[in-house]
């Protein structure tokens, strides 16, 4: 196994141009473990970790732009405002050894239906910023996840950020393991409201081959939630439309029975998952609703 050491992105491409088989490492939480236990065995590792860029972030106007490498516990402590699901999800991600190295790139780069990340980049509704020497181009994290741990990514193409929109509303993220944190997910969901647009975005991971969007429970919602006028009332979400949202979730997910879980507990847990995150983000929209009509 070679172990390759850009000092730039630009060397960065050009190694992975003149070997499209070498993995990317830089937090190295999914790579490694994989080579500890021999499941994998690479021609050539790309040691991305003297690019200090790719540990940066960026605030914007409307979006922040976040380094491959940037790591969970930078986005816990300086982004929680602007990236409240994620900063959720962050939370809930290994131990705090694995959080100060890991990053979003290597759960994008691993494409696990597992990853931690995945729900809550689904429902902000996030980009990847993708390059090579032949240019760049923005992937809309819908198109993205191809398959079981594949991603849109050409051979010789690296994520170099993602770019996620500043939150415009209360965002939640929820996760079932047997612990908070140090646990790979038995499932989970991310939802995020978008008041600006009078939308709902979801996340589903480790219910189905790749994360997916619950995408006819978002539109039941956002019909349910327009025609009852809850988006200028702030009135309560009756109980008949918060079970319909659930049990449209979890008809969204396609599980498999494993040793964490099976199928049937999977679709019944997200369900669950899918009803309380609503409640929580309704009530935070709801509060921030009656805190601007008294600040009026």
């Amino acid at each position: 196994m070679d172990f390759l050491r850009p000092a730039s992105w630009e060397e960065a491409l050009a190694a992975k141009a003149e070997h499209p088989t070498a993995v990317p490492i830089a937090g190295g939480t999914d790579v490694m473990v994989e080579i500890n236990f021999d499941h994998r065995r690479p021609e050539y590792l790309l040691d991305l970790n003297r690019i200090g860029e790719l540990t940066e972030w960026e605030v914007g106007g409307e979006n922040v732009r976040l380094g491959a490498s940037v790591p969970y516990t930078a986005i816990m402590e300086n982004l929680r405002a602007e990236l409240p699901g994620l900063a959720l999800a962050s939370h809930t991600v290994a131990s705090p050894q694995i959080r100060n190295r890991g990053g979003v790139g290597g759960n994008l780069g691993t494409a696990s239906p597992a990853g931690d990340a995945h729900p809550a980049l689904l429902a902000a509704g996030a980009e990847v910023e993708a390059e090579s020497v032949r240019g760049s181009r923005m992937i809309p994290i819908d198109e993205f996840y191809t398959g079981v741990k594949r991603n849109a990514l050409a051979a010789d193409e690296l994520i170099r950020a993602v770019h996620i929109k500043k939150a415009d509303g209360p965002q939640q993220y929820s996760k079932v393991g047997t612990r908070n944190a140090m646990v790979i997910a038995v499932c989970a969901f991310g939802l995020a409201l978008h008041p600006e647009t009078r939308t709902v975005r979801t996340g589903i991971g480790s219910a189905a081959p790749t994360p997916v969007r619950a995408r006819a429970a978002e539109d039941f919602l956002n019909a349910a939630l327009e025609e009852g006028g809850f988006w200028e009332s702030g009135n309560i979400i009756t109980p008949s439309v918060a079970k319909q949202f659930a049990q449209l979730a979890s008809g969204a997910c396609n599980p498999i029975d494993d040793v964490r879980g099976t199928a049937k507990y999977r679709r019944h847990a997200v369900g669950i998952m899918a009803r309380r995150t609503l409640g929580w983000t309704w009530e935070q929209y709801r509060g921030t609703a009656r805190t601007l009509e008294g600040a009026a």
